[in-house]
Formats: C-alpha cells, sequence, structure tokens
C-alpha cells in the first residue's frame, strides 16, 4: 500500500519508482462495475460513445434559447441575436428535475456555462485575436457578440420516445452574459477593493467571465465558477497601485481579449478594482429567470475550476474547488448552518457564512484542511490583510502564506457520498522540476496529470483531517519513462492523460473528462474515461467517448436514475498551441466541421445526450 511506504520514511524517489502498475489476477478479477465493451480510442472529425449507447447533439451555439430568437446565421452575427441564442464553448453541465412532472428525471432545466470565445472560429475571415497580434480585427459589434457569448443557459428538456429535446418557449429559458447585473455577498461585498466608478457601493457588477465548472446544490441551486478572469484585462495600473500585488498574483494583465477598447472597465489603469469583482462562484436560481445571480464572496476569488459539494455528517454543507493553475491549490468551504431540506428560502444565504480551508498534503499520506481566515496564523495586519474580505479577495496569496500544497493544476474535486471518498483531478504541470516533487505531485515535468483520493477522517466530508493516495497516474503504460499507473487491465484504449472534470453517478462510479489529448500528445482525442475505485480492479480505466478532433470534453453530468449522461463538446476545431506542426484553426479551416459537416459553418460547440440503447443505466 502506498500509505504504508509513505509511512515508512522512503524518500519521493523511491516511492515513484514503487508505483508501478498493479497487476490485476484473473483469479481476483470481480465482476465489472463497467461492463460495456470498450470504445477503441483514436481521433477523427466525429464523436463516437461504446457500443450499446446512442450520442445525440441537443443544443449547440447559436441555437435558439429565448421566446423569439433569430435563426442562427454566422455570417449575420449581433449581440442582440447572440443574447437570445445558445452561448459558445458549453462547459459544465447540471440538471434540475422539474416539481411536480410525471418523469422527473425524463423532464427538468439543464443549466450551461459558457466559459470562453474563439474569435478564429466564430468569424468568417477574422482570425486569432489576443494582444501579440494586437487584436488588429477586432471592433464594437465582435467585443459585444463576443460578451454575448459567455456566462450560461437556462434550458427546459425533456425526454420523449427515448430522445431528448430542447422545450420551445419555456418560461424557465434564459441567457446570463458578460453584462448581466449581479450582486456581491459575503465578507468581502461592500469592501473599498470592490468599488468602482460605475459602483460606488462595491455591491453590484456586470457580468461573469470565463465561467468553468461547477455545481448543483441540494436546495436547487447552480454553483457557476469563475476562472481564466485575468484574459480580459488589459493596460497598466497607476504608478503605486495597492492592487499591484494582487493582480500580479492572478496573472492580470492577461490581455488576451481586446475588450477594454470599448469597454473600460477592462482597463486596469481607468478602473484598477474591476478584475477584483471577478474570480468568484456564483450562485443562480435556474427556477427564476428573473433573479438576480449573487456572487458568494466567502468561497474565496481564484481561479474556479468548480464547486461540487456534499452534506457533512452534521447536514451541514461541504463545497470543494480545485484552482486551476500551476503550483496552485486545493480548497474546501464549510457553511456554518446545516442546509434545511424542507425549506428552500431558509438556505437562501447560506453559503455567505463559513469556513473557507485549502489543502496540505503531508508526506505521510495524511492531510490538514488549513483555515483561511483573517487573524489565524499569518494571516494578519502585518502580513498586509486588515480583515476577512482582503483574505479572500486574495485567497491565493493567503494559501502560500498558509503552506498549502503546491498542486500540478487542481481542476474538478468530486466527493462520492456513497464511499465517503473525494477525488482530485490534477491535470498536468510540466513547470515543476526534479527538485520540486512531492508525495503529492510524484513526477517531475508532470505532462499528463494525475488523480489523487481523499478519504476524509471519519467519513464525514467536514472533517478537519484527511488520508490521502495517488489513485492513477496518468499516461501510457507501456513508456517505462511516463511513469504511468493504472492497472494492468487497462488495455491500450483505456489509459488516458490530462483529467480535467469528473461525475459520479449514482451507483457511486466514477467518470473522468479530459482537456489535452491530441494526436500529437496521446494519439488520442479527448473523451470519458470510466474508472474503477475499489477492489482488485482498482486503477483500471475502460474509454467510453470520444470527442471530435480539436474539441475538449467537459459538463459531465447524469440525470437522477443515470439512465442520460450529458456531456458538453467545448471548442471544436481549435487547434493544438502546443503542437508545432498544427495548421492554426479559422473559421475557414477547422480541424473539424462537427457537428454540421458544412463548409459555411463553424464547428459549434454543443451539449450532447448519451443514452443506453434500448433503455436502461449508462455504462452497464
Amino acid at each position: 500500500d502506498r500509505r504504508e511506504i509513505l509511512r515508512g520514511g522512503l524518500a519521493v524517489a523511491a516511492i515513484s519508482a514503487t508505483l508501478a502498475p498493479r497487476a490485476v489476477a484473473a483469479a481476483e478479477t470481480p465482476a465489472e462495475t463497467f461492463p460495456f465493451r470498450e470504445l477503441p480510442a483514436g481521433a477523427d472529425e466525429r464523436h463516437h460513445v461504446a457500443e450499446g449507447h446512442e450520442a445525440e447533439v441537443l443544443i449547440r451555439w447559436g441555437d435558439p434559447v429565448l421566446p423569439g430568437a433569430p435563426p442562427f446565421d454566422p455570417h449575420r452575427q449581433s449581440a442582440a441575436a447572440q443574447a437570445q441564442q445558445f452561448g459558445y464553448n458549453n462547459d459544465f453541465l447540471g440538471f434540475f428535475p422539474l416539481p411536480g412532472t410525471s418523469d422527473p428525471a425524463g423532464h427538468g432545466l439543464l443549466v450551461v456555462n459558457h466559459e470562453y470565445t474563439n474569435e478564429e472560429l466564430m468569424f468568417p475571415g477574422l482570425g486569432r485575436q489576443e494582444g501579440k497580434a494586437g487584436f488588429a480585427g477586432m471592433n464594437r459589434d465582435l467585443a459585444e457578440i463576443e460578451m454575448a457569448a459567455h456566462g450560461g443557459s437556462v434550458i427546459e428538456v425533456k425526454r420523449e420516445d427515448g430522445r431528448w429535446r430542447v422545450v420551445p418557449n419555456s418560461p424557465y429559458a434564459r441567457r446570463i452574459t458578460a453584462t448581466t447585473p449581479m450582486r456581491l455577498s459575503g465578507p468581502a461585498a461592500g469592501s473599498a477593493r470592490l468599488r468602482t466608478g460605475a459602483d460606488p457601493d462595491g455591491r453590484t457588477v456586470l457580468g461573469m467571465l470565463n465561467n468553468c465548472a461547477g455545481g448543483v446544490t441540494p436546495w436547487g441551486t447552480w454553483l457557476t465558477c469563475e476562472e481564466n478572469v485575468n484574459y480580459y484585462f488589459q493596460g497598466r495600473l497607476p504608478e503605486g497601485s495597492p492592487e499591484a500585488r494582487n493582480h500580479k498574483r492572478l496573472g492580470l494583465p492577461g490581455n488576451l481579449y481586446g475588450w477594454s477598447r470599448f469597454h473600460p472597465r477592462f482597463d486596469l489603469a481607468q478602473e484598477p478594482n474591476e478584475p477584483n469583482r471577478f474570480g468568484w462562484v456564483v450562485e443562480i436560481d435556474p427556477f427564476d429567470p428573473r433573479g438576480v445571480p449573487v456572487k458568494r464572496t466567502a468561497m474565496g476569488r481564484f481561479k474556479h475550476e468548480g464547486a461540487a459539494g456534499a452534506l457533512a455528517k452534521d447536514g451541514r454543507y461541504v463545497v470543494f474547488q480545485g484552482d486551476d493553475e500551476r503550483f496552485d491549490y486545493v480548497y474546501r468551504f464549510v457553511t456554518d448552518a446545516a442546509v434545511n431540506m424542507t425549506d428552500k428560502a431558509a438556505n437562501r444565504d447560506i453559503l455567505d457564512s463559513g469556513t473557507l480551508s485549502v489543502a496540505r498534503f503531508d508526506a505521510d499520506g495524511r492531510g490538514t484542511w488549513l483555515p483561511v481566515v483573517f487573524g489565524q496564523g499569518p494571516l494578519t495586519p502585518e502580513n498586509g490583510f486588515r480583515d476577512q474580505a482582503d483574505v479572500l479577495i486574495e485567497t491565493r496569496r493567503a494559501a502560500d502564506l498558509l503552506g498549502a500544497t503546491k498542486m500540478d493544476r487542481p481542476e474538478d474535486v468530486e466527493a462520492n457520498p456513497k464511499t465517503g471518498k473525494v477525488y482530485v483531478m490534477l491535470t498536468n504541470n510540466t513547470r515543476r522540476k526534479a527538485d520540486q516533487v512531492d508525495a503529492a505531485n510524484p513526477r517531475p515535468d508532470n505532462r499528463f496529470g494525475h488523480i489523487v483520493e481523499l478519504s476524509p477522517e471519519g467519513g464525514d466530508f467536514a472533517a478537519d483531517r484527511f488520508a490521502w493516495e495517488v489513485l492513477v497516474r496518468c499516461g501510457d503504460p507501456s513508456i517505462a519513462a511516463v511513469g504511468a499507473t493504472f492497472s494492468s487491465a487497462t488495455t491500450k484504449d483505456g489509459w488516458f492523460g490530462m483529467p480535467d472534470n469528473c461525475a459520479v453517478d449514482g451507483q457511486g462510479r466514477l467518470w473522468v473528462s479530459t482537456d489535452g489529448n491530441s494526436p500529437g500528445k496521446t494519439g488520442r482525442a479527448d473523451g470519458i474515461w470510466a474508472v474503477e475505485t475499489d477492489g482488485a480492479r482498482r486503477g483500471t480505466a475502460k474509454h467510453f467517448f470520444q470527442v471530435p478532433l480539436g474539441a475538449e470534453m467537459c459538463g459531465p453530468y447524469f440525470t437522477p436514475d443515470d439512465t442520460t449522461f450529458f456531456v458538453a463538446v467545448q471548442h471544436p476545431g481549435e487547434a493544438d498551441e502546443e503542437d508545432p506542426n498544427a495548421t492554426p484553426a479559422t473559421f475557414e479551416r477547422p480541424a473539424t466541421r462537427w457537428p454540421d459537416f458544412d463548409p459555411a459553418l463553424p464547428p459549434r460547440p454543443a451539449v450532447v445526450a448519451i443514452t443506453k440503447r434500448g433503455g436502461g443505466k449508462v455504462g452497464t
């Protein structure tokens, strides 16, 4: 057992040498948790799903969301049209059964994050737009189309005769964009560091940006998370600006969008506090299309990948979060109050009061949640924090001072209520040097990532201590230098690299989606893999779904009965920037035309519904 080796005091290098793939003897092989026939791994212009299943496009970029939305025409785009249509680069998905329906698992609301935009794939003849290229082709109209394509969508969906369809003209339908008014709440709301010329009270902000993964709460709300918010800001801070250190720690200015030319709030020289109003978890009630989204500042500010939660033994809500950056951290937020499971309104502001913590992974296979609380440890005025608002606005710096463990790009973190375990997706870190490895991040130049499993003390997600171990180190097990540790039962199609998001189905089974696989890196496209977490087959992975060339696999989410698996196909046709031989993708020459296969149309991000042919639970 890896934890016993660590407790024996061996050096990390020696530990790494012992972590060979676990052999699975035929005599001890139990019935498979995932008995579907495995999908061959590859890469082409289409999507593919394991035999016995069907995968159908449910909704695509530009399809109507609001009543009266105009038909999609990529050659005649406008911000007004996009604000009524399905946005770009769909990421997190969440499903909410509609109360009172005859089939709650077959009729509900689907919520969708729209993370970011690819101008080169959206606009004919434009090409890539960023600071290095001087935003040569950008204008106000294009920038405002992009702003309208960000945010999120709420759509009503229904299964009829075994097929999923979007319900047209739904009273719940909603588009949220980069200009939707939102409320700031919690300890940082009203802070002087959140005040701007347009909002002297520091309590109202326009829009949400770069919303990656998220979560669904027990009281029926959608948590959507702002990730790479630094991308949207340009300019230089005023000389001697007090925000200089803070902005540098979050990578500002990112200079990847030219919006500041037309909207001064994205210009650091004019509004140095505007970035502090982004990088939060946003709570939205999908059943209230006129409700004001709320940025819950008590949960910290950083590059949130997700905010998936579970109930503690005493009924409090525990939200796990990853900060998607090399050498950043894994976080947890625990509410002060228990969730009221019979009165939704009683939970309205439950996420405004609680304790944010950051993880330290010790070399003995145990770990501790360190409170990110003003006045505790180094989080004091002597270190530049005046109150909890300062701590939350500068969550990363607070975690630095606390001595949290610097991880290899923590992305999705999901709890498994069936087993009491927690799974951390660590995508990669090619910048980690040999002298920077530690027990929880055991490979230098970690190109393929790994998955860490946490076991909270006493089986309680709110416990301050946990045991941990690496579930799998990703990559091709047939190449010894890679150091992958999938079980020996994993086939040549079953291994993967770059774990990103994950989902735990109603049976407690773990499904992993990936970001970064490509023909040039792994010989395969991104997709969904089923991963065994218990018993003799622990560490065995099976390939289930494959996305088209250039796409990233996002948003895995099951209906309550496990009969439908919703997934999001993001940026199909995008070029691999890390492949020196890749041809730059454009609207006219993407890597794929999926799902339309029409040269007059760009490749369109889309949500796909996966069902088992003939009915039954997916993956069986």
